[in-house]
């Protein structure tokens, strides 16, 4: 593919490019440290199943969608919406939806994200070797409660986000995107190279992929749902703007199967990686979030070389996160690009700090004072919980209901139908793609979000 045409909003330099930045979006901690977790949770087996087949019938339809709209109209979610519906459409608020989930999920992700380099840290030098698993365990506790600590690595994991942003679409996203997919990829392969070679391996296996459902309940069923979006990063038009850099002739649905793939695939090899190391040493899969920064390090530290592993296992983790959110943060500097007319330098410094500062109440929502103990004796749970939980269970699902019932219903059928179709081999299946996203997706969506809240 040719260079795009010129534009200060910037454009793709070549479709592999699109590819790699668009499955760095998808791919991030859902991929790498949550799904393994509720795998864990729901028992393995049928649950994964049912997530693949979440992901193929409800979240590749929006994911295809986000990003013919970008393409259509060259704009992202808010001025998407505002060309294709009218100037003053109520469909805008989609958009601004996307651009607020955007800026609470970066708010508490990198929270997470700097837990992560801290433990690269700590592998590096092999702080954990050797440390009984009661002493691993309070090392996470005690970087949680560490307000200092835990606001300095996410600081500097925003900083480094704001970087790759500023420096544009060609020269940020894509080349950072071309650099750290592969090594992300073969990071991981280096990990299932090692787990194979452990007595859990079979195991583990069987666990992620055998046919058994015996800790499979209805409320497993909907989380698989519920993660069929999250970890395609649909919803909040992150993808939609990436869509927007796109040029005219390139196979939207091809290129949607593909994301989808590596997302799935990633998800999947993390799975093939972790649970052969939980069984291998005793761990029970069913740890929750602690499954990463202790049962993990406690696994790491009883293995030959375990120091190197968990450090790789770290470094993976970081590039993920890495890769979600330069998406996360594009999606509000794309749009004071488009609507405020703002420049990319000043819109990618100004909101990067913006959202770092908005962050610091998630790092030191683990510590003592009004954003730590005072808000989680009043709430129930922690600031950092709040922001995930408002962002993951009420603004993604309904930000994708959005972008899936304008698709599907508001934008012209000749022109949606044109651009499903343009210099697209999958053209044939259109009206199962708009089938789906009519009926399927909107009732799946209401069903999980539904109970999200707590209705069903």
């Amino acid at each position: 593919m040719a260079p795009g045409p010129p534009s200060s909003r910037g454009a793709w330099h070549s479709r592999a490019g699109f590819l790699m930045a668009a499955a760095g979006s998808a791919v991030g901690l859902g991929n790498v440290w949550r799904f393994p977790y509720i795998t864990g949770e729901n028992g393995g087996g049928l649950f994964v199943v049912i997530y693949l087949a979440c992901v193929a019938l409800l979240g590749l339809p929006i994911l295809i969608a986000e990003v013919l709209l970008g393409r259509a109209t060259g704009l992202s979610a808010v001025g998407a919406f505002r060309r294709l519906g009218g100037p003053r459409t109520p469909w805008a608020g989609v958009g601004m939806l996307g651009v607020a989930a955007a800026v609470v999920i970066l708010s508490f992700y990198s929270v997470v994200a700097g837990w992560a380099i801290h433990y690269t840290a700590l592998s590096t030098r092999g702080a954990l070797a050797g440390l009984s698993a009661e002493r691993i365990a309070e090392t996470f506790g005690q970087l949680a409660a560490d307000p200092l600590l835990s606001t300095a690595w996410m600081v500097l994991f925003m900083a480094l986000t704001t970087w790759v942003v500023a420096r544009g679409v060609h020269r940020g996203l894509e080349r950072t995107a071309q650099v750290l997919m592969p090594i992300l990829l073969a990071l991981l392969l280096l990990l299932l190279v090692r787990a194979a070679g452990l007595p859990g391996f079979g195991p583990g296996l069987r666990f992620v992929f055998g046919l058994h459902a015996d800790e499979l309940t209805a409320g497993g069923v909907l989380e698989a749902l519920g993660h069929a979006f999250f970890t395609l990063s649909v919803g909040i038009g992150g993808l939609l703007a990436y869509g927007s850099y796109l040029d005219r002739e390139t196979d939207v649905p091809k290129a949607g199967l593909a994301i989808a793939g590596l997302d799935t695939l990633i998800a999947l090899l993390s799975c093939a990686v972790l649970f052969p190391i939980i069984f291998t040493h005793g761990q029970e899969p069913s740890q929750g979030p602690g499954l990463i920064f202790v049962n993990l390090p406690i696994a790491f530290s009883g293995m030959a070389g375990g120091s190197f592993l968990a450090a790789v296992f770290f470094v993976l983790l970081v590039l993920a996160a890495l890769t979600s959110t330069i998406s996360l943060l594009e999606v509000v500097t794309a749009y004071l690009v488009d609507q405020r007319r703002w420049t990319r330098r000043r819109a990618t410094l100004l909101s990067g700090g913006a959202i770092t500062l908005l962050a610091v109440p998630s790092a030191l929502a683990g510590g003592p004072g009004f954003f730590g103990e005072g808000l989680r004796a009043r709430l129930g749970g922690s600031w950092l919980d709040l922001a995930a939980d408002i962002s993951s269970n009420w603004m993604v699902p309904l930000g994708g209901l959005g972008i899936a019932l304008f698709a599907a219903w508001r934008w012209n059928d000749l022109d949606r139908q044109r651009e499903f179709g343009r210099s697209s081999r999958l053209a044939g299946l259109y009206l199962i793609w708009l089938s789906l996203l009519r009926w399927l997706v909107p009732v799946a969506v209401v069903v999980v979000f539904l109970h999200a809240v707590g209705v069903i």
